[in-house]
């Protein structure tokens, strides 16, 4: 039977899934020096300004459509690039449980601006996202990595004295990222 922090990790690991399926049709595959990597396809970047252009086009909340429009479509391919491997490291960190406040923090701010760019849309699309952000908060809040993923194993393998080593790298990390997701607000499915 599933504890409490047994749930909150299958709640992790089925949105760290949806994750991995939204970038699905984004990546393809690309050769540098021989080595294959995954790349956002050119479709997906073709396809971006057309979609941020459809969010921005009714949006009512005024700010938010002047960032998408004023910000986000010059910048189109650039953001396409920061929403799509930003997708694959929360999908990816959700699934294992690593990192997971960074990850769920990152995954928090990938979906408040979807929320924003589609929220006039459609009940459904409020809903969802409504969904889709107190999972992240959930998620951030209860430190869903520490049942069924990396972050225990590394908790329960490293010595208590390198627990603040943790700490104060864990806090440079967010510290050293924060900016790069700042800069992907025009992120969206």
């Amino acid at each position: 039977m599933l504890g409490t922090q047994g749930w909150i990790a299958l709640l992790r690991i089925v949105v760290g899934a949806w994750f991995l399926k939204a970038v699905w049709t984004k990546l393809t595959i690309a050769s540098v020096w021989g080595i294959p990597l995954p790349a956002v396809s050119q479709r997906f970047i073709g396809f971006q300004p057309k979609r941020v252009a459809e969010f921005a086009a009714g949006n009512p909340v005024g700010w938010y459509k002047d960032f998408l429009e004023n910000i986000v479509l010059p910048n189109a391919a650039l953001f396409a690039k920061f929403q799509t491997y930003g997708e694959v490291a929360v999908g990816i960190g959700l699934i294992l449980g690593f990192c997971v406040g960074l990850t769920a923090l990152v995954g928090l701010f990938l979906t408040v601006n979807y929320g924003l760019a589609t929220q006039w849309m459609s009940f459904g699309q409020q809903g969802f996202h409504v969904m889709l952000v107190t999972s992240m908060i959930v998620l951030l809040g209860s430190r869903a990595g520490r049942a069924w993923g990396a972050d225990e194993l590394i908790l329960r393998l490293a010595a208590p004295a390198s627990l603040r080593w943790l700490r104060i790298i864990m806090v440079l990390a967010l510290c050293l990222i924060l900016p790069a997701p700042a800069a992907t607000a025009g992120g969206f499915e």
